[in-house]
């Protein structure tokens, strides 16, 4: 597919310039984040750079801005299509000339792409590590200037990492063919034994290393019990309605099973895995980066290519097999920065069928395997803060309690549930180990159910022995004590509860085991406060916006948070600028995009603010935008300020008001030119402090009325 033409048509040639410079005019920032400066001018003294930051952490800001100052052109090594797309369209709706080369294209475009490479049109060029290992490709690569190369998604060169690709390894050449050309090595998840190893296989000279935090303070962590998933799922949706989610399935079946759970219920869903048709898969994606389909099923198979800023949340369906892993997938959420929510459901059967999987293909690196998904365990299990346990897995302490996952915002009360432990390992070793979860727990409630009845499941000794405690007390200690590892699930005889790995030293060795209340283990609902009236005003107004840049970005045939990010339309509806000067003072609001997009914008604000206005809302700058509006469709100031029930000096004032902000009004048309040096005489002779116009209304003996002295001292500039 070739670079949009309606959008590179309109890109001009970037002029060097100093980094915070250019991060205000393509970005629209003010300030970078943490360690993104120091970055930058470590590859702009052309050192190899690894780089270490999370998903939404902002790694393409680090390359990108040197590309802009460098002479030739930045190589971006990127694993997927779809990525390679969603970022080339975002530069250049940042004004920033780039393009991509890859299979989807013919040819011709290629060549096309080639020659503004070599013409020197482009700063950036995306290209797929299979692309690298063209011979032609070096050719072409040694017959023009090349800034720098940045290589995304830098774990995958290493067997140790989560995600080995071996199209990857071809990368290692770089330094032979381009000794003298800086490399940057990006990415969000590696540990010590990846970080060493994407050094070595890409050859790194002496590079400045940099890692930023892991902490993603934005995202909450929350484990929940692995039954019941799709009732959860519903529930934890209809609590976000309208919202981008992604939901990761172990298999390709369970992600088709759940999506069509999902949409008998009316959600936007739809489902993705590697067993799909190419075609069939990428009009998928399509349409949930373009807000088309909210939610998606998906397996692992959906992962680096969502480049989407606004996921709010995502879920595990099943437990990832490495804290690598799940730090990637739920990294897909609240890529903006703004609050978003991660779940997990997790079964002890999970953990291990991942055993089995791993022990069964008998990787090289298996015992490292079998630790990191030991190590995954320990977070679903967790008692204590999940983030803590996270960081440091990453080499990184967090000092105190996180507050923002599910332990920490209700701390487990435990007690000794060892009885309760031996009670149902009784009852399901006399129950000959062939009865599932709820016949169980019927026999130790004394239940006379007709399954119980039936069997005769009465007369063993056990029964009864749990009847002090409810139906879903049971339901939730036994998912405990399956969590760990006290009983398992016969998937293979009909989900029947069986011992477990634990149950022998539970039985015959004293051991204690600790459970969790039920009332502590459920996660506490959040009552919906009522909004205030300045959040449902900002609400309204955030919608509108929404909508605009859904029409915008259909238009453009680009994602929607291409236009704009979730958090730059939050911050618009919360300084709600009506003119060029305040647009350009929102978060993420380049000079590109103010040119793009400003007018239609400050529009929908304009218009939402005079509504307000005109309802009685007593909104910042809304009477002055309705009083533009009434201007606007040709009324006088004297009829306005009666339609209105306002002075002519009020009305006086919104125009000064409205035209030292820039809009078209035109005040010399309000006064005689014999008036205007009248009373810029008396401005000049008395002037005015404060806005105060009173001094200068005595002094020419009230011949004139404050409208037009307002007027005059604003066509004068003396107006505050």
């Amino acid at each position: 597919m070739l670079t949009p033409p309606s959008l590179l048509s309109l890109v001009e040639e970037p002029h060097a310039g100093q980094p915070l410079d250019l991060l205000k005019q393509y970005y629209g920032y003010d300030r970078f984040r943490p360690m993104q400066e120091a970055i930058v001018q470590s590859i702009l003294a052309g050192r190899d750079t690894l780089v270490l930051m999370p998903t939404g952490g902002g790694k393409s800001v680090c390359f990108q801005i040197p590309a802009l100052i460098k002479q030739g052109v930045c190589v971006v090594v990127s694993p997927l299509i779809a990525l390679m797309k969603d970022q080339v369209e975002a530069l250049l709706l940042n004004g920033i000339p780039a393009a991509y080369l890859n299979s989807t294209q013919t040819s011709g475009e290629q060549r096309q792409i080639e020659q503004d490479v070599t013409a020197g049109r482009l700063k950036l060029l995306y290209v797929s590590p299979e692309k690298m290992q063209s011979e032609s490709f070096y050719i072409f690569l040694k017959s023009i200037r090349i800034s720098l190369f940045a290589i995304d998604e830098a774990h995958c060169i290493s067997s140790w990492g989560h995600d080995f690709r071996p199209e990857y390894q071809q990368l290692n050449i770089l330094k032979t063919h381009f000794p003298a050309v800086p490399v940057v090595a990006l990415t969000a998840t590696a540990d010590k034994l990846t970080r060493q190893d994407i050094i070595s296989q890409l050859n790194l000279n002496d590079p400045a290393v940099f890692i930023a935090s892991f902490n993603r303070p934005n995202l909450s962590l929350n484990v929940l019990p692995g039954i019941k998933r799709v009732q959860q799922i519903i529930r934890l949706v209809d609590q976000r309605p309208d919202q981008s989610g992604i939901i990761y399935c172990q298999s390709r079946r369970s992600t088709e099973s759940l999506a069509a759970k999902l949409e008998e219920k009316g959600y936007s869903v739809a489902y993705y895995h590697a067993g799909m048709e190419a075609g069939r898969r990428a009009k998928v994606q399509e349409e949930f980066v373009r807000d088309n389909i909210k939610i998606m099923c998906a397996t692992i198979a959906f992962g680096m290519g969502i480049d989407k800023s606004n996921v709010r949340w995502v879920m595990h369906y099943n437990m990832p097999k490495n804290l690598e892993s799940f730090y990637q997938e739920i990294g897909r959420a609240g890529r903006d920065g703004l609050k978003a929510d991660t779940y997990l459901f997790y079964s002890f059967a999970d953990m291990m069928m991942w055993k089995d999987m791993l022990s069964e293909n008998a990787p090289a690196n298996l015992g490292v395997q079998l630790a990191k998904l030991e190590r995954m365990q320990q977070y679903s299990e967790a008692n204590c803060c999940r983030r803590q346990i996270l960081l440091s897995y990453f080499s990184e302490e967090l000092g105190d309690p996180c507050g923002n996952c599910d332990v920490c915002q209700n701390p487990r009360v435990m007690f000794d549930g060892t009885i309760l432990a031996q009670k149902a390992l009784s009852a399901a070793i006399r129950l000959q180990e062939k009865v599932p979860m709820n016949t169980l727990i019927d026999v130790l409630r004394g239940s006379r159910s007709q399954s119980v009845m039936q069997h005769n499941y009465h007369l063993i000794k056990t029964y009864g022995a749990g009847s002090d405690l409810k139906f879903e007390e049971w339901r939730n200690y036994i998912q405990q004590l399956i969590n760990i590892g006290v009983i398992e699930i016969a998937y293979d005889n009909h989900y029947a509860l069986r011992r477990g790995i634990l149950a022998d030293s539970v039985l015959f060795q004293n051991r204690r085991i600790d459970l969790v209340k039920p009332e502590e283990a459920e996660q506490a609902k959040a009552e919906k406060k009522p909004k205030t009236k300045t959040e449902a005003v900002r609400d309204e107004l955030l919608d509108r916006l929404k909508a605009l840049r859904k029409q915008l970005a259909d238009e453009q045939n680009v994602p929607p948070y291409v236009i704009f990010t979730d958090s730059t339309l939050e911050d618009m509806a919360r300084l709600r600028p009506a003119n060029a000067g305040d647009f350009r003072n929102v978060s993420g609001v380049g000079d590109r995009k103010l040119a793009l997009f400003g007018k239609s914008f400050m529009g929908v604000i304009t218009n939402f603010l005079a509504s307000q206005a005109r309802g009685g809302t007593n909104l910042k700058g809304a009477t002055y935008l309705l009083t533009l509006e009434l201007y606007q469709q040709g009324y006088t100031l004297e009829e306005i300020a009666h339609d209105r029930n306002l002075s002519n000096g009020t009305i006086a004032s919104h125009f000064a008001m409205l035209y030292q902000q820039g809009y078209d009004i035109d005040l010399e048309s309000l006064v005689s030119m014999t008036e205007r040096l009248d009373i810029e005489r008396a401005i000049a002779r008395i002037g005015i402090e404060n806005n105060q116009l009173k001094p200068v209304y005595d002094y020419l003996q009230g011949r004139y009325d404050y409208a037009k002295i307002r007027i005059v001292a604003a066509l004068s500039g003396n107006s505050d």
